[in-house]
């Protein structure tokens, strides 16, 4: 009898869960970003949107509804970011290795492509 309570409580967390789903917010989708112009673009846009709402001195029902909903855009923005720049290392990586083997072809094509990838992101000083 002392596992009962426990019991009880245990068959009542889906209930609870199924209850809480229920109350969240409405979910959207966010804007997709299907290159690394489109993600910088999005993140450039939402993140205006962001601050903009961020910075009164009240928030409202209405301003987290709008938070909550521009978030996904800039979440999607963000993961697309984090690919190209996985596959900036990956580029530098093939760069470091091909001047250590003199792979001057190499070097010069996927540099060149790290480079104008990077720069969307990261410009040169000049």
């Amino acid at each position: 009898m002392k596992f009962l309570p426990l019991v009880v409580a245990l068959a009542l967390i889906p209930a609870t869960v199924a209850f809480a789903d229920e109350k969240r917010p409405d979910h959207f989708e966010g804007e997709a970003s299907p290159t690394l112009d489109a993600a910088i673009e999005n993140l450039s846009v939402y993140n205006a949107k962001l601050q903009a709402i961020i910075g009164k001195s009240n928030l409202t029902a209405t301003d987290m509804a709008e938070i909550h909903q521009l978030t996904y855009t800039i979440e999607v923005a963000l993961a697309r970011l984090n690919e190209e720049v996985e596959t900036m290392q990956e580029q530098v990586e093939v760069v470091h290795l091909s001047s250590e083997r003199m792979e001057f072809d190499q070097v010069q094509e996927t540099g060149t492509n790290y480079l104008e990838n990077i720069a969307k992101i990261a410009p040169p000083k000049q």
